[in-house]
């Protein structure tokens, strides 16, 4: 099977994934009331998990090194999970929180970095780590912006919102170093051709 065909049944099989998981809480809210979803909660959740895995497949669609594979997937699952926790329930208190669009930030960082980067290993790898360090300095932004006396910061409070935060610091950094060690890869794949 030829790179275009694969591509092609990828998107498809993206393309009914999505679906089948819209399912899921459309079929939650037939039988209970805590399941509250309306047209643009569709939209917006289809557009993002479509959006992210054909992203994803259109980026690695020439690409052999699993390390960038994994530190791409990495990069873009990050994001994801951030725009749907924010549009949920949002990281610090509820979703209409202000301190919660500096998130937007981080993701705007990632995105622009990457565009910069052209996508490339060695640009890509600095570009998570930048966003690693834009996601760890968030929380500590909004501590200093809105205290907790000034917003809610929810149920889990201050140290919830920074465990939470970390995660996905991890998940950023991860992501840098996968793409470190696809630089090893395509340096070692360089010098073995020469």
């Amino acid at each position: 099977m030829n790179t275009n065909q694969h591509f092609y049944r990828s998107t498809a099989l993206l393309a009914a994934l999505t679906g089948l998981l819209l399912l899921i809480p459309l079929i939650a809210m037939q039988f209970t009331t805590e399941v509250v979803w309306t047209l643009s909660d569709f939209i917006f959740m289809g557009g993002l998990i479509f959006g992210t895995g054909f992203s994803y497949l259109l980026i690695t669609k020439n690409r052999k090194s699993w390390s960038y594979r994994i530190g791409l997937g990495l990069a873009l699952v990050g994001p994801f999970f951030v725009l749907w926790i924010n549009g949920a329930v949002g990281f610090i208190g509820n979703e209409g929180n202000p301190a919660n669009l500096m998130y937007l930030g981080v993701i705007a960082i990632e995105i622009i970095g990457a565009l910069i980067a052209w996508l490339r290993t060695q640009g890509m790898a600095y570009v998570m780590f930048a966003t690693a360090l834009a996601q760890a300095l968030v929380p500590v932004f909004a501590l200093i912006l809105w205290p907790p006396e000034v917003i809610s910061w929810g149920a889990a409070g201050v140290s919830g919102v920074f465990v939470l935060n970390t995660f996905f610091v991890i998940l950023f950094a991860t992501s840098g170093l996968f793409f470190r060690h696809a630089i090893g890869e395509q340096n070692k794949a360089h010098t073995t051709t020469k």
